[in-house]
């Protein structure tokens, strides 16, 4: 399955599991008057939404290229990734501490707890279920390197969205449960509305990390270290090819990287003959950087 495939997949599936959750949190935060409950619905619908986001981003970026978009739209995907950090931040993080401080200044009777504890634990569930499809394509794309430093350098970002929301949305759920936990055995609502800031604060803190990722990606951002040494590499192998000058690179999306290298050729080289090795430089690129699309080779004296 290709790699944007399995990011909607990935997406789809938050999608269908937060619709859901929503839904029985907000009738759980009727039933109760939780704040803490309602905070975590607050959550549920803005990652409802960011879900819609990706998919938007995900679908016009595979559009074909046009003369007002002559490298295509692949972009898009960062430009509807970042949106989501904003509204995870305003829809989710700014609601839930708002919530919560009012919660602490009008202290309010917490009710109904079997209903709270029944709703996140079915909660803890699904969203445990769309956190592993997540991990699952990410751990694909991962390989064998390092947790943190896959992170800062994956290029797909609506699975990095996925994974990050899943994982705030678990640890939210915790949260929530401690507090109604704390409620019952203090008997003061207080510790409820603590739990709506400490998700709120929570929720800001995920979406700064994402907004922070995806601005490298969407203001250009280049292709790893690694793969601007395999393409030094590739290049050198080349035959005609005596020396390699300044490289650069950028991310026109998670599966395109636009490559400009200057190399020097050979002497006495005819003009059929760096047509050739022009071909062998770009086949030679694409061999160890499959994402390498547009690639420009400019022959510069050494």
């Amino acid at each position: 399955m290709p790699p944007m495939a399995d990011s909607r997949s990935a997406v789809i599936a938050a999608l269908l599991g937060n619709s859901a959750i929503a839904v029985a949190k907000f009738i759980a935060a009727l039933l109760t008057g939780s704040a803490g409950m309602l905070a975590e619905a607050f959550h549920s619908v803005a990652d409802t939404g960011n879900q819609l986001l990706l998919l938007r981003g995900l679908a016009v970026s595979r559009r074909g290229r046009s003369v007002q978009h002559p490298f295509g739209r692949g972009k898009e995907v960062y430009f509807w990734s970042f949106m989501v950090a904003v509204m995870l931040f305003v829809g989710g993080g700014v609601l839930a501490v708002q919530r919560g401080i009012d919660a602490l200044r009008h202290p309010h009777e917490v009710t109904n707890f079997v209903a709270s504890f029944l709703v996140l634990g079915i909660a803890v569930v699904l969203e445990s279920l769309s956190f592993r499809i997540a991990r699952r394509e990410f751990n694909r794309e991962r390989g064998s390197r390092r947790l943190w430093r896959s992170l800062r350098s994956t290029k797909d970002t609506s699975v990095l969205v996925v994974l990050f929301e899943d994982s705030a949305a678990i640890v939210g759920l915790v949260i929530a449960g401690t507090g109604l936990m704390l409620t019952i055995l203090t008997g003061t609502a207080l510790w409820d509305g603590v739990a709506s800031i400490l998700i709120g604060g929570l929720l800001g803190l995920v979406a700064v990390l994402l907004a922070s990722e995806t601005k490298e990606l969407l203001v250009g951002e280049a292709a790893t270290r690694a793969d601007r040494s395999a393409i030094r590499g590739a290049v050198l192998s080349v035959g005609d090819v005596e020396a390699v000058g300044r490289l650069l690179t950028m991310h026109l999306g998670p599966e395109e990287v636009l490559v400009n290298v200057e190399v020097g050729l050979q002497d006495g080289l005819t003009g059929e003959e760096v047509t050739a090795a022009v071909g062998r430089i770009e086949s030679a690129i694409r061999g160890v950087v499959p994402e390498a699309g547009d690639i420009f080779v400019e022959s510069v004296h050494v």
